[in-house]
């Protein structure tokens, strides 16, 4: 059975294919959609690290004929990356190529991962993670992309609260807070956007500090707990990201395509 996984990797790297760059346009001088497929990947997210696999290197070539064909190859830190977090990336991407205009056909190619055959062959004939993995798994990953949701309206919550805390808001002051109580920034717009992918309350009335399982506001006696146990998940996302592009670094020796500068991506 192919398990929910808590460990990203564990083996040897790959090969060493270097990422490429989107072609210009058709011979005729109009545009390829290439930079809007680039754009719909730049949407698609590492489940467990709640970033975009474009911004995260993942992403090795996007290409586009003229006829609409687009091709499009990913690449991940390790030979031995969980095979659920890699078929939810590979799937989504081809959602999202698949829904951009002009695009007629779609092609996407998870490279250098011993699960690769059964993840590009699965999605590319829609069968679903549990046809993909006959034999091997047991359910969809629709429960593991939900938990990974929670995961983020935690950290996204420490995100938040933080700044507030350091300004000197009270405890006391984050749990009457409303969403639309909160200065914007790029942080709240995230955290609302997570929100609502749950089905959470996310519109400027809905409480602050929530259970992300339940929807329902924290109460007092478990506020102190609550903003922990956000602190601790947000933590452990941003060092298991600092993990993983240190080894595709070390693994590929190149920046892939729409990756974000290791110094622009700490300033956010």
């Amino acid at each position: 059975m192919t398990a929910p996984a808590t460990s990203r990797a564990g083996g040897p790297g790959g090969s060493s294919s270097r990422a490429s760059s989107p072609t210009s346009g058709p011979r005729d001088g109009t545009r390829r959609p290439v930079g809007t497929a680039l754009a719909a990947l730049a949407t698609v997210r590492d489940p467990e690290l709640d970033e975009p696999i474009t911004t995260l290197g993942f992403v090795t070539s996007c290409t586009v004929s003229a006829d609409g064909d687009a091709r499009v190859r990913l690449r991940l830190p390790t030979y031995f990356c969980a095979p659920n977090f890699a078929f939810l990336m590979v799937a989504d991407a081809y959602d999202a190529v698949s829904g951009v205009a002009g695009v007629r056909s779609t092609e996407v190619v998870l490279e250098d991962h011993f699960a690769s055959d059964a993840i590009n062959g699965g999605v590319a004939a829609r069968a679903g993670f549990v046809a993909s993995f006959d034999g091997e798994a047991v359910s969809e990953l629709h429960e593991l992309r939900a938990d990974f949701l929670r995961k983020a309206v935690l950290a996204g919550t420490d995100q938040v609260c933080r700044p507030l805390l350091a300004a000197g808001t009270s405890r006391a002051a984050l749990l009457a807070m409303t969403l639309g109580e909160v200065p914007a920034s790029a942080a709240l717009d995230r955290l609302r956007q997570r929100r609502a992918e749950l089905g959470l309350p996310a519109g400027p009335g809905a409480p602050l500090l929530i259970d992300p399982a339940t929807g329902e506001r924290i109460r007092e006696e478990a506020a102190p707990l609550h903003l922990r146990r956000a602190r601790s998940t947000r933590i452990s996302i941003e060092a298991n990201s600092s993990i993983c592009r240190g080894m595709l670094r070390h693994r590929y020796g190149s920046a892939g395509l729409g990756q974000a500068p290791e110094e622009e991506r700490r300033a956010r």
